[in-house]
């Protein structure tokens, strides 16, 4: 056999499997929509099914018209308490709002913990859950990744804005319906759990 036709065989070759190896991706990719018209909303990427780590600058916090306890720190730095919820799961969720009423950026560099594993240096993840009558202290909750499941990147929050907050904890006993909400810098909040 001849070069030519070699090379030639070896570029029909190719072709073939670069045409089966697209059928398969569009095959893969296709249907799923049950054959109906699509909207526009039909041309947008599904949405995400779980809660992000964070809600972002522009997502309000859960109850946020409801302050169940407040908390006033340095430099003008108020965390106001919306819920401290206990779910099904065996955790309880405390959301909040963090807002800066002083005249600098507010970095949340001090309310981390000490692990070295976080990627996040801005997040809640010192936060603790205080049980006084029953002496004990619930940190918050980590991924299988290690990451808090807490608010992270609360970083350069200027003064004048807020941003919602959230925090994990496991559950203290159901008799539990009173406990310290604490943050490193800041005085404790009393808060009640409601189920």
């Amino acid at each position: 056999m001849s070069i030519r036709r070699t090379t030639k065989a070896a570029r029909g070759a190719v072709a073939l499997a670069g045409a089966v190896g697209l059928a398969l991706v569009v095959a893969g990719c296709g249907g799923g929509d049950g054959g109906g018209a699509k909207g526009a909303a039909g041309d947008k990427p599904p949405a995400r099914s779980s809660a992000p780590k964070d809600g972002g600058p522009g997502s309000p916090a859960a109850d946020s018209d409801k302050v169940i306890g407040e908390m006033k720190g340095p430099d003008g730095v108020v965390v106001t308490l919306h819920s401290v919820v206990r779910d099904s799961g065996g955790f309880v969720t405390v959301n909040g709002t963090v807002a800066n009423h002083g005249n600098r950026p507010f970095n949340a560099i001090n309310w981390r913990s000490n692990e070295t594993e976080l990627r996040s240096r801005s997040s809640i993840s010192g936060a603790t859950l205080v049980d006084k009558a029953g002496k004990k202290r619930y940190l918050v909750l980590r991924d299988t990744n290690g990451e808090c499941l807490c608010t992270t990147g609360l970083s350069g929050l200027m003064p004048g804005a807020s941003r919602p907050v959230f925090a994990q904890f496991p559950a203290p006993p159901a008799k539990v319906t009173e406990v310290d909400f604490q943050l490193p810098t800041m005085p404790p909040a009393t808060v009640q759990i409601t189920d």
